[in-house]
């Protein structure tokens, strides 16, 4: 399948690179100017470069569009894409609140289309095999998750991540992979609390969440994007834990320990490339088995992230422009 790039920032780089490393195609790339066009068209030798986000979708050649942009575009250009007959592939998180997630799923089932939230951890090796093991019953019941997400980013006000009106701050950037891989494991929590600190500018810089669910278990939450941390991750049941390295959202390994911490299992996630080419093949590997919809991330889960991420924001005082 032929794919297309919407959106020439530093993710769109990565997954092109991951793309075209694994052996896929990509055939052209589209942005908002024609010189950013070509000069990301000619770093990786596309055939193709469009000065606006429709006459790439307008390429009949193209199967599948992935969507880079920031997080307030996402719903806009993901619909630019599927009016135009296109399958998405959307960064994550998938929107800027449910409401607009209902409405990009909904249109994709009406077109008949598949989309897909590039949450690319959620389709890594190491991740697959973790939830195999808590699904084994191996470590027994699963009683808490525990997950950080904190970097060390750009402090300028006028930097995407600080801007609201992007959809900027800690949540939607960072807090997405603890809040993913919660969901992944124990699925829709039963309640949430949440407590964070603002930027100047009026995003979270920092963010905690507890997910409780009806059996007793918890998840523990964190991000931040003005202070790096372990990034570290942790599933705890009652015959043993997951212990994830560093870091745990990348291509990485993991242990598993008992209950008296004797080792049970080491399993070594390094792969080649930076691992955004799982994401692709799952969504090809959809269209191509005419599956609209998906086990591991499936449109439903996306919505209700995006749920949980509104009630986060809702507890913390962070509301986008034009919501």
């Amino acid at each position: 399948m032929r794919w297309g790039i919407l959106g020439s920032g530093n993710i769109a780089h990565r997954q092109t690179a991951d793309l075209l490393a694994n052996g896929f195609q990509v055939g052209a790339v589209g942005s908002r100017s024609d010189a950013t066009a070509r000069a990301f068209a000619g770093e990786f030798a596309l055939s193709s470069a469009y000065g606006s986000y429709e006459e790439l979708v307008a390429d009949e050649s193209l199967d599948i569009i992935y969507v880079s942009t920031p997080h307030s575009f996402h719903a806009e250009h993901a619909a630019l894409a599927l009016n135009a007959g296109k399958h998405v592939l959307v960064e994550k998180s998938f929107t800027i609140n449910a409401r607009q997630a209902r409405a990009v799923t909904e249109l994709a089932s009406a077109k008949g289309l598949v989309v897909l939230e590039a949450m690319w951890t959620r389709f890594l090796p190491h991740m697959r095999r973790a939830r195999e093991i808590v699904a084994s019953g191996k470590i027994g019941e699963v009683r808490a998750i525990i997950a950080d997400h904190s970097k060390k980013l750009s402090s300028d006000p006028t930097h995407r991540l600080n801007n609201p009106a992007l959809g900027g701050g800690a949540l939607l950037d960072l807090g997405i992979y603890p809040v993913s891989f919660a969901w992944s494991l124990l699925g829709r929590p039963a309640s949430i609390q949440a407590h964070a600190a603002m930027t100047a500018t009026g995003v979270d810089r920092q963010t905690s969440a507890i997910l409780g669910y009806a059996n007793g278990e918890q998840a523990i939450l964190h991000c931040a994007l003005d202070a790096a941390g372990p990034t570290s991750a942790s599933v705890i049941g009652t015959k043993g834990w997951i212990e994830f390295e560093p870091d745990w959202y990348k291509p990485s390994g993991f242990t598993v320990y008992g209950t008296n911490r004797e080792f049970l299992e080491r399993f070594d996630g390094s792969i080649p490339s930076r691992g955004m080419q799982f994401q692709a093949w799952e969504i090809e590997r959809r269209i191509r088995l005419g599956e609209r919809d998906d086990d591991i991330l499936p449109a439903v889960e996306s919505v209700e992230i995006m749920e949980g991420l509104d009630e986060i924001r809702r507890q913390i005082g962070l509301a986008y422009p034009g919501e």
